[in-house]
């Protein structure tokens, strides 16, 4: 089996389009299709159920993808082993969130820009479902997750640390000046947060849930910088992570109300099971584990 087609045979089989492999591999789709099929021919079964307009993976073609990919894997680590011996180079397609990119991330992101200059790293923005299932399908090399579930069917994790949450308000607002706040109360203000999908968002919102006699609803903005700025303008409460309004808490422009969620979220680092972590993707995430870790710490 030449590498050549079971790269092609790989990029189809992720993203279930002969149309949409040939333009991310930049062939013509013609050749695509030739390649499957010789592909084929030399297997001696069909790898793709054509549906249409639509493919599927046969039962052949499930069981040779872990396989390709593998292959894939080995031989761009047998590349770098022989071109870039001493220095780490190469391209890490990273999921990642506002939050961890802002203020969890930063020296991370220098360090590999300024002692790696061979490794770039490609940054995609993402959260939750969609950056886990980017990770099962090979779009993303390793992701970034803040999620209260610790193990994720078809992904490999490493927990980096726990990740604190912090109600806020501006100093005006009337729970400010109380010495305790319930959930139930929470339920009668107005809320500000991120979109859905965020975890600690739709963890507050079924908490809230749980306690409203009405349903509980959000004035979404689209970051936590945005969202920062409606509490401070007075428009209400957010939850949101500590890290992101250390700041603000401190030059007082938010204040924290007391009030402690009861649940807890861990910034993990995730990448597809059984993937063969090429060595510039091996640094990465043993970096990543040391300094997010030495951050995180008290």
């Amino acid at each position: 089996m030449e590498l050549r087609l079971l790269a092609t045979f790989e990029k189809v089989a992720t993203v279930l389009s002969f149309t949409r492999a040939a333009a991310e591999l930049k062939y013509a789709q013609s050749s695509v299709t030739s390649q499957i099929r010789a592909l084929e021919t030399s297997l001696g079964t069909e790898l793709f159920d054509r549906l249409g307009s639509r493919i599927r993976l046969t039962e052949a073609g499930e069981r040779l993808l872990p396989y390709a990919r593998q292959i894939i894997e080995l031989a761009d680590e047998a590349r770098a082993a022989v071109v870039g011996a001493d220095e780490p180079s190469g391209t890490i397609a990273v999921g990642t969130m506002e939050s961890l990119t802002s203020y969890r991330l930063p020296p991370l992101l220098e360090l590999f820009h300024h002692r790696y200059p061979g490794v770039r790293l490609s940054l995609r923005t993402t959260i939750g479902d969609a950056t886990k299932e980017a990770l099962r399908q090979g779009t993303y090399d390793v992701g970034f997750l803040m999620e209260p579930e610790r193990v994720h069917p078809g992904l490999e994790s490493e927990v980096l640390a726990e990740e604190p949450l912090t109600l806020v308000a501006a100093p005006a607002h009337p729970l400010a000046a109380r010495s305790a706040v319930t959930t139930a109360e929470l339920t009668e203000v107005s809320l500000l947060a991120t979109e859905p999908g965020c975890a600690y968002r739709d963890l507050f919102e079924r908490e809230l849930g749980c306690w409203g006699s009405h349903g509980v609803s959000f004035m979404e903005f689209g970051t936590i910088e945005a969202t920062k700025q409606g509490v401070a303008g007075g428009l209400g409460v957010a939850l949101l992570p500590a890290a992101a309004v250390a700041r603000e808490l401190a030059d007082g422009t938010l204040v924290r109300l007391p009030w402690d969620p009861p649940f807890t979220l861990w910034t993990q680092l995730a990448w597809r099971s059984g993937k063969r972590l090429p060595s510039h993707v091996r640094l990465f995430v043993e970096q990543a584990v040391r300094l997010v870790r030495e951050q995180a710490s008290p």
